[in-house]
């Protein structure tokens, strides 16, 4: 079968006849719709994770859409370098942000470190739960010693769970220096260890 040679005509033909086309190291896959916000959004291979966790929080965890924000962008600092990434979910109970969900395919383990350091700058205060997934597991870890205290989709704490956990939780302030310090440490995970074509993240010139 031959094909038209111009960049731009391949990729608009493979569009039309259906094939999977590459967007940076992202396999799109079509369009898909966002299940909390009802954007249309392209549809990936990591997206579908996502969106099936969103599934999970509201069908499971009877949260109502209202209490979760999902693809939050968070403008993270290191030095003059800066850069925005984003937070796959905040969830929220009141007026506070008590859990944060950060999804990534592959190892959970290494993904605990920016996770908790990112939950201490997406706020003035402690997030109390930080969940990290890669869509099949997940660890699920106190926001302020960063243990895990359980594992697995499943034990993702319900509205119900996060209501009383936040209702004997003291929320502490996240000082500016402790705040700069885990601001750097987002960046080292996320920015510097990240593939240059990854466009989930946004680098911004100093």
């Amino acid at each position: 079968m031959d094909y038209p040679q111009e960049p731009l005509i391949v990729k608009n033909y493979l569009k039309l006849s259906g094939w999977e086309i590459m967007d940076g190291h992202h396999l799109i896959l079509g369009k898909t719709t966002d299940y909390i916000t009802g954007e249309i959004i392209e549809d990936t291979h990591d997206e579908r994770y996502r969106q099936n966790i969103a599934r999970l929080l509201v069908t499971n965890g009877l949260y109502d859409k209202k209490d979760i924000i999902s693809r939050h962008e968070l403008l993270v600092n290191a030095g003059n370098n800066r850069a925005i990434l984003k937070i796959d979910f905040l969830v929220s109970t009141g007026n506070r942000i008590c859990m944060i969900i950060k999804y990534g395919p592959g190892s959970i383990t290494t993904r605990h470190r920016p996770a908790l350091a990112a939950s201490r700058i997406v706020a003035s205060y402690q997030i109390p739960v930080v969940v990290v997934t890669n869509g099949l597991d997940a660890d699920i870890l106190d926001g302020t010693t960063g243990r895990i205290v359980s594992s697995g989709l499943g034990s993702i704490p319900d509205k119900v769970s996060l209501i009383n956990l936040s209702d004997n939780y003291s929320f502490p302030e996240i000082k500016a220096d402790r705040a700069e310090i885990e601001s750097r440490i987002v960046y080292a995970y996320e920015v510097d260890g990240s593939c240059p074509c990854d466009d989930t993240i946004c680098r911004i010139d100093p």
